[in-house]
């Protein structure tokens, strides 16, 4: 007989202050239950509205085992596809379909795609400060936890203005995080020359341009920084200046990330068989889940074109430990962005109680130790939920603020 959706729950917590949102599938068998990652921090509403007003009356009955004719069911079922809000809801059933599969078979959900290829996942964490030295100490501190990639910023990404310095936008500008391009792009290259010749080139540094910056800028960014042999740079162009990425390869030796905010593998199609970019730069669940992510990567694979799926902080422990399990089972693994679940965040430490708080919310989360990140072997994804701790931590709906991002003459850029 076969195992069928009894019930499609949505849960919505935000323990670290970011709006979380898990999808629980329960089953026909009695305790067989699987967890997913739906999360889309600024629109969940719209997300659990999504998966509780279409998919659920969609999915309840269907056999668990079905998880392709189960994805391809949900993308073409309101006909027009992709986006975020519909990508991650399907993400969120896609995830909690593996973890149901994985303890069907009482297996890891790595062992399902094929069984490991490495033991532990090196990871990157994130440094920002506002001076070389503040850098410097913080790149300190991760390196004696084992950590042997970072991705350095100062100031977030860019520039930014003081908007009551006479010049700096025009009268009557509105409120945002204002940028100025040009000073941003002689920072970075200031910064990373500063940076290897206190530290050498032992460590391997990474650098997120975040779209901000024109085609011609993101050329002239990335030959600057050739002497300091960046890892990678990553989404040095917004998704529909694409086509700039032909001038930058054939320009520039630096290695390069993209892919972030696309939300299907026929985006990365010409990016990769061209071999355009080095790294696919993909959010797993604005993708739809593991079941296309698993395609992308092997499709990668073929062009020499390896993987660094995003992992920042608006994702759930849930996300976290699917970028895990596609790590373990990926030859063409790059590196994985981690983004301080454990041990706590160095920059900002009135976190700390908070990450207690996710761990709390999110038992079985995957262990950073000595610069690697490993699974802990549990059946499925390996992740519990407790929803009674979930409940302490509400989601909150302030309007978005940092993604309300302007050049300096006030018009809106991309963020």
């Amino acid at each position: 007989m076969s195992v069928t959706i009894k019930d499609l729950k949505v849960i919505n917590t935000a323990p670290e202050g970011i709006n979380l949102t898990v999808v629980k599938l329960i089953t026909s068998e009695p305790g067989l239950y699987g967890y997913g990652d739906a999360t889309f921090a600024y629109r969940y509403k719209a997300v659990t509205s999504y998966l509780l007003d279409y998919l659920k009356p969609l999915l309840i009955g269907r056999d668990v085992a079905d998880i392709q004719e189960l994805w391809s069911l949900m993308h073409q079922n309101a006909y027009w596809r992709d986006g975020g809000v519909e990508n991650n809801a399907i993400a969120g059933v896609d995830l909690a379909l593996w973890d149901i599969k994985g303890k069907m078979a009482s297996m890891p959900v790595y062992q399902l795609l094929g069984g490991a290829v490495r033991k532990g996942v090196p990871v990157y964490r994130h440094v920002d400060g506002a001076s070389v030295e503040e850098i410097c100490e913080q790149i300190s501190y991760y390196r004696e936890l084992g950590v042997r990639h970072l991705r350095v910023q100062s100031g977030g990404y860019g520039g930014g203005l003081d908007l009551k310095a006479p010049g700096s936008a025009p009268e009557g500008a509105y409120p945002g995080i204002y940028l100025n391009s040009r000073e941003y792009i002689r920072k970075t290259v200031k910064l990373f020359e500063e940076l290897r010749a206190k530290l050498g080139f032992e460590i391997d540094l990474v650098h997120d341009v975040h779209e901000r910056i024109s085609p011609a800028e993101a050329l002239e960014l990335a030959r600057a920084l050739e002497p300091y042999r960046l890892f990678f740079l990553e989404d040095p162009l917004p998704v529909n200046q694409v086509e700039y990425f032909a001038q930058l390869r054939m320009l520039t030796s630096t290695p390069l990330a993209e892919g972030e905010l696309f939300n299907n593998e026929a985006m990365f199609r010409t990016l990769i068989v061209r071999r355009l970019i080095d790294f696919i730069r993909v959010h797993i669940t604005q993708l739809g889940g593991i079941t296309p992510a698993k395609k992308l990567a092997i499709f990668a694979e073929q062009f020499g074109v390896r993987t660094a799926w995003h992992g920042p902080g608006d994702m759930s422990p849930v996300g976290h430990a699917a970028n895990i399990h596609l790590d373990l089972s990926s030859v063409n693994f790059g590196v994985q962005e981690w983004s301080g679940i454990e041990p706590p965040n160095f920059v900002i430490q009135k976190l700390n109680e908070k990450k207690g708080a996710l761990l709390e919310v999110f038992p079985g989360m995957p262990e950073f130790r000595r610069g690697y990140v490993y699974a802990n072997d549990k059946p499925g994804l390996g992740i519990e939920v407790n929803e009674q701790e979930a409940l302490k931590y509400p989601n909150h709906d302030e309007v978005t603020t940092w993604t309300q991002t302007r050049g300096q003459d006030g018009a809106l850029v991309l963020p």
